[in-house]
């Protein structure tokens, strides 16, 4: 088997109905073929519905339900955008206290788009700088975040980025950071 950046690293999607699609395809796609193990984490039951902006798009199963995930089983997090996937996020405390988790332990976390509404509401963002889908800005400037109109931003653990339009220059930053922060295990 071939050595990758990321070989054993456990990353957790954290989603729900609503999600862009694009925003969690396309990172999938990076981080496994830079050798991730990628876990669907979600409240929803058996299967999450992605849109492609207002349009249905794919349904992805629930590899991990949210009320047994625990921050310990996984190295890093991704957390999409959609307008309605983090909206409903934020409002689940477990969800939360989930997200809060990687921060407390200074796991690597990834947010596009509308995502970083959750690390506002999970209380992550003071003193850190961020950028988001404009919309977000003025919630994060008001959670204590310093906002920059940028594809991605990086700060320390935390890469954001704004938008689908992003998504590659997201991907590095998601396998640079990722890979700072990779496991090491033991040869087997």
């Amino acid at each position: 088997m071939m050595n990758t950046p990321l070989q054993e690293t456990r990353v957790a999607i954290l989603i729900a109905d609503g999600f862009e699609e694009v925003e969690m395809t396309k990172p999938v796609e990076a981080l496994k073929r830079a050798g991730a193990k990628t876990l669907v984490v979600s409240p929803e039951k058996n299967h999450v519905q992605a849109f492609r902006h207002h349009e249905k798009g794919i349904t992805v199963p629930v590899d991990v339900p949210l009320s047994h995930a625990k921050t310990d089983a996984f190295d890093a997090l991704l957390l999409p955008g959609g307008v309605s996937n983090p909206d409903r996020l934020r409002m689940i405390p477990e969800a939360l206290l989930f997200v809060r988790a990687f921060f407390e332990k200074n796991k690597p976390v990834a947010a596009i788009c509308h995502a970083p509404w959750l690390l506002v509401e999970a209380d992550v963002v003071r003193n850190r700088r961020l950028t988001s889908w404009p919309s977000v800005r003025t919630d994060l400037r008001n959670a204590g975040a310093q906002w920059s109109d940028q594809e991605t931003v990086i700060d320390g653990n935390l890469i954001t980025s704004r938008k689908p339009d992003d998504i590659p220059a997201f991907n590095q930053s998601i396998l640079k950071v990722f890979a700072q922060y990779a496991p090491v295990r033991a040869e087997r």
